[in-house]
């Protein structure tokens, strides 16, 4: 398939033009990165083939991932990650960092394309990482909540769990692998309905939607509370505060979904796809 004519597929369908993101750390004077995403941090990252024979997809494009790629010996290939940037929160500070340039090098050695999309992918739809989530939870979807870089990212469903551990224990099964439950409210789910923000969602502005919309069962990713980040530290006052029992699952579990159902994306437009499994941080939690 022609790269171009799948870059434009992608731009249209996820409705890049719409959205303008935050990878500005470090990308501005690299060489390697294609001029127009330094426009809007979203779409072609690194344009090093003319043709794409396979698109691989993962959530981060962590050291690993791409030695992954780079062990298969493939050529004329697309990554397409929802992060332009590595994850290690176990860093001081700012938990991504640059793909380093000895990987850049070999990336473009070896005709390897990289498409990324962040808040497109995180916008509510059929593809995106709160609703895949959902989906893999077996919870449907009764509204959106929580916007974020002029579109809802999160979600509102219902369940059939009565009680905050039992709600857990589901979670935990599904990810396959220890959660953390932060129970700041009571052990029954009231209403019948649990919040879901894939990612790092603990930020002030969340809880104050979740104590406005009376729910006190939340779901994400990034959970540990950490000084330097004040934001995260004033959702969790504010979920104390309001009672809200906050489930953390990672934020690679809590978002890899969608890229796996982007799988099928790819499909229906008649090329194959490839999710490149990564790990959990249990630092997260």
């Amino acid at each position: 398939m022609k790269a171009q004519e799948l870059y434009d597929s992608l731009d249209k369908d996820f409705e890049i033009v719409k959205y303008k993101d935050e990878w500005g750390v470090g990308l501005e004077c690299n060489e390697f990165i294609n001029p127009d995403f330094k426009e809007r941090y979203i779409g072609v990252m690194l344009n090093n083939s003319d043709e794409i024979n396979k698109v691989y997809t993962s959530t981060f494009p962590d050291n690993i991932i791409l030695d992954k790629l780079l062990n298969r010996n493939e050529t004329d290939i697309l990554l397409f990650s929802h992060h332009a940037m590595g994850y290690d929160p176990t860093f001081e500070g700012f938990p991504f960092y640059n793909i380093p340039v000895e990987y850049l090098k070999e990336l473009k050695a070896r005709r390897i394309s990289f498409y990324v999309l962040h808040i497109p992918l995180d916008k509510n739809g059929i593809y995106s990482t709160s609703m895949s989530l959902a989906r893999v939870l077996q919870l449907p979807v009764e509204s959106e909540f929580c916007e974020y870089l002029g579109c809802k990212v999160g979600v509102i469903c219902e369940t059939d769990f009565t009680k905050i551990t039992d709600f857990a224990l589901h979670v935990k099964k599904i990810v396959g692998h220890d959660i953390k439950v932060r129970q700041y409210g009571g052990e029954v789910i009231e209403g019948g309905r649990v919040a879901i923000a894939a990612g790092g969602g603990c930020i002030d502005f969340v809880a104050r939607e979740l104590s406005e919309l009376g729910l006190n069962t939340y779901l994400t990713g990034l959970t540990k509370p950490m000084p330097s980040f004040e934001p995260g530290m004033e959702f969790h006052r504010i979920a104390k505060e309001s009672k809200i029992n906050v489930v953390g699952a990672t934020h690679y579990s809590t978002e890899k979904y969608a890229c796996m159902a982007m799988e099928d994306y790819f499909a229906g437009l008649g090329i194959e796809a490839e999710f490149v499994e990564g790990t959990p941080c249990m630092e997260d939690l």
